[in-house]
């Protein structure tokens, strides 16, 4: 089996959030499956410094910053198609909101960018699941409006309006657990939308990989 895991970059503020992703690849790799590490080549939305939280003046590439993480194994994900995956996860952090959508800007109305949005779609059509931790669900909600996934991002009553606002259905759940839309093969967990720290995210996240890898063996 592979599962293909979708990084935004590298870093909580503006790429992938670094403990979610890893937990995810520690997690697939403990259940023995084969992990293909994923992401759009294209530049980043910002780079904070993640010492201070400031804005940085310089330019990074997501791929080549995800490629960090994934230690060089790594594919531009227009290179992947929906037939190389059996399923897929996404972990979260700002990047995700900043680098696949307009998300920040736009809310309920955001768009994802065209390389992820094919993917997930074509994963959806294909009935193949999808993971999404943190804030990811809100790309899963947009690019799948018409489906209208039901997800969560946590307790965020802000977030979960938007995501309602995009036809989308939101529960609420503690950081240890996980949602799962049994119809759309969708499973999401709020990680660090709720957790404080990496043991806090870590059981969620935990029961996500092994629900995804469940519901692409059936």
């Amino acid at each position: 089996m592979k599962v293909g895991v979708l990084l935004a970059g590298c870093g909580v503020f503006d790429g992938a959030e670094i403990h979610e992703a890893t937990l995810t690849l520690y997690f697939l790799d403990k259940e023995g499956v084969e992990i293909v590490c994923m992401a759009p080549n294209i530049p980043q939305k910002d780079v904070i410094n993640h010492l201070t939280g400031q804005p940085m003046d310089e330019k990074r590439n997501v791929l080549i910053e995800a490629a960090r993480i994934a230690r060089g194994n790594i594919k531009d994900i227009d290179e992947v198609s929906v037939d190389d995956i059996d399923a897929l996860i996404m972990p979260g952090g700002y990047g995700v909101a900043k680098n696949f959508s307009n998300f920040l800007e736009k809310g309920a109305d955001a768009e994802v960018i065209p390389q992820v949005k094919r993917l997930l779609v074509d994963l959806f059509k294909a009935g193949k699941p999808i993971g999404a931790i943190c804030i990811s669900p809100v790309i899963v909600a947009s690019a799948l409006r018409e489906a209208k996934p039901t997800v969560t991002i946590g307790t965020d009553i802000d977030v979960a309006k938007t995501i309602e606002a995009m036809g989308a259905k939101h529960l609420t759940c503690p950081v240890n657990e996980m949602v799962v839309d049994e119809e759309h093969k969708i499973v999401t967990t709020p990680a660090y939308m709720l957790g404080k720290s990496i043991k806090d995210v870590a059981e969620g996240i935990e029961k996500l990989v092994k629900e995804v890898i469940k519901l692409a063996k059936k």
